[in-house]
């Protein structure tokens, strides 16, 4: 089958490699139909080399028609069309039970002192191959693969497989209280969802803040109010401004480790990024700062008592943050990856919508087929050709 697979650093290539096979008796086989190109997935292209090796499948937001199931999975079947959650989990562990499938205990890397398994993200995360490819192994597919009918295009469905429940906890996390303020920084796929999914939520105000013209308007069209980065000095004192002087409410950071803005940060990145595996892998672990420019604006702009919701993929070990002001003003914050089956039964209902109330159908700016993936890569990163989101179609 064809696969895009990782070969270095912004070097990723669509190669043959062997079809996936049952292995276990939880496992199903899949024929991808659409596989979405992540911002986490840019991570790996640029900074997170070190823990990839050259061939790995690359991709975790994948969707398609069941081709095989293994013996123990009896709730899809050959033939059935599912979406399949970026983080592999059994449901039926300790942390399953209590909806937090992202720490499932029965996929968790204990080795390597992280959650759950992931689809086509890193020796970090099980080194299991991704879904930016033809077919796909899904391991315990007794219960992640999630059944959505036929019918309605693809793009209605295959960011429940992580941006949209992402998302939606990002906003359920930032605990907008009624008649509040949302503000998202970082316009990217998630936060663009995560800014409708405020005011469907019912948040009175959501205020969108990016550099990019295109994801500023896009997310206009949807009803957010915006601030564009490139117009202001200082982005936080914008939003306090903004919202008579107290700051928002709720703020939900969706930038991450890679934040314009911190060029120290990026030097030590690009530096660590340019070292041998076995050297750079040690300094990642624990020694890794993150470019911390947007998650310093979410707590400085946050109103006293408020609440930052980060999304935005992080990696450093060594980040220095303002503790003294975040305790002072009795900030909360709340992250990590999202636990997407606790989700689904809120989401469904409105990606079936007929309104697509959430818009999904028009978020991909970009639909293109697998072998033209690396081109995919180049300009999501880039940002090029107006593109905010990139979907893969085998």
């Amino acid at each position: 089958m064809k696969a895009l697979v990782w070969h270095g650093k912004r070097d990723v290539r669509v190669d043959e490699v062997p079809d996936p096979t049952i292995q276990e008796p939880t496992d199903a086989i899949i024929k991808v139909t659409s596989t979405a190109i992540c911002g986490s997935d840019l991570h790996l292209y640029e900074v997170l080399g070190a823990y990839l090796t050259p061939g790995d499948i690359l991709g975790h937001e994948p969707m398609g028609i069941v081709e095989e199931v293994g013996a123990e999975v009896t709730h899809i079947k050959p033939g059935d069309r599912v979406v399949i959650p970026f983080n592999i989990s059994c449901g039926h562990c300790w942390m399953c039970e209590r909806n937090l499938h992202a720490q499932c205990e029965t996929t968790q890397q204990r080795e390597q002192g992280k959650g759950a398994a992931l689809f086509g993200y890193t020796s970090l995360y099980g080194g299991v191959p991704g879904g930016q490819a033809e077919y796909l192994r899904v391991p315990q597919a007794q219960f992640g693969p999630i059944p959505v009918p036929e019918g309605p295009s693809d793009q209605r469905f295959v960011y429940l497989s992580d941006i949209l429940p992402t998302a939606w906890q990002a906003v359920k996390f930032a605990d907008v209280p009624e008649g509040g303020t949302l503000a998202v920084v970082g316009l990217g796929p998630v936060g663009q969802l995560a800014a409708r999914i405020g005011r469907h939520l019912g948040a009175e105000r959501v205020i969108g803040v990016d550099l990019v013209t295109e994801r500023l308007a896009l997310a206009a069209e949807f009803g957010a109010e915006v601030l564009d980065v490139s117009r202001v000095d200082d982005v936080a004192e914008a939003l306090i401004g903004l919202t008579g002087g107290r700051g928002p409410d709720s703020v939900v950071e969706a930038v991450g480790m890679e934040a314009h803005g911190s060029p120290a940060a990026k030097a030590a990145q690009t530096a660590v990024g340019l070292l041998p595996d076995t050297l750079a892998k040690p300094l990642i672990d624990r020694m890794a700062v993150d470019r911390l420019d947007a998650l310093h604006t979410c707590l400085k702009a946050v109103r006293r008592g408020g609440t930052v919701s980060v999304v935005g993929v992080y990696g450093g070990e060594i980040d220095p943050m303002p503790m003294m002001e975040m305790f002072d003003r009795g900030i909360t914050m709340r992250m990590g990856q999202c636990h997407v089956k606790r989700w689904i039964d809120e989401l469904l209902p409105l990606v079936l919508d007929p309104s697509d109330p959430l818009g999904t159908e028009h978020l991909a700016t970009h639909l293109l087929p697998l072998v033209e993936g690396p081109r995919g890569y180049e300009m999501f990163q880039a940002k090029d050709d107006g593109c905010i989101k990139v979907v893969l179609q085998p």
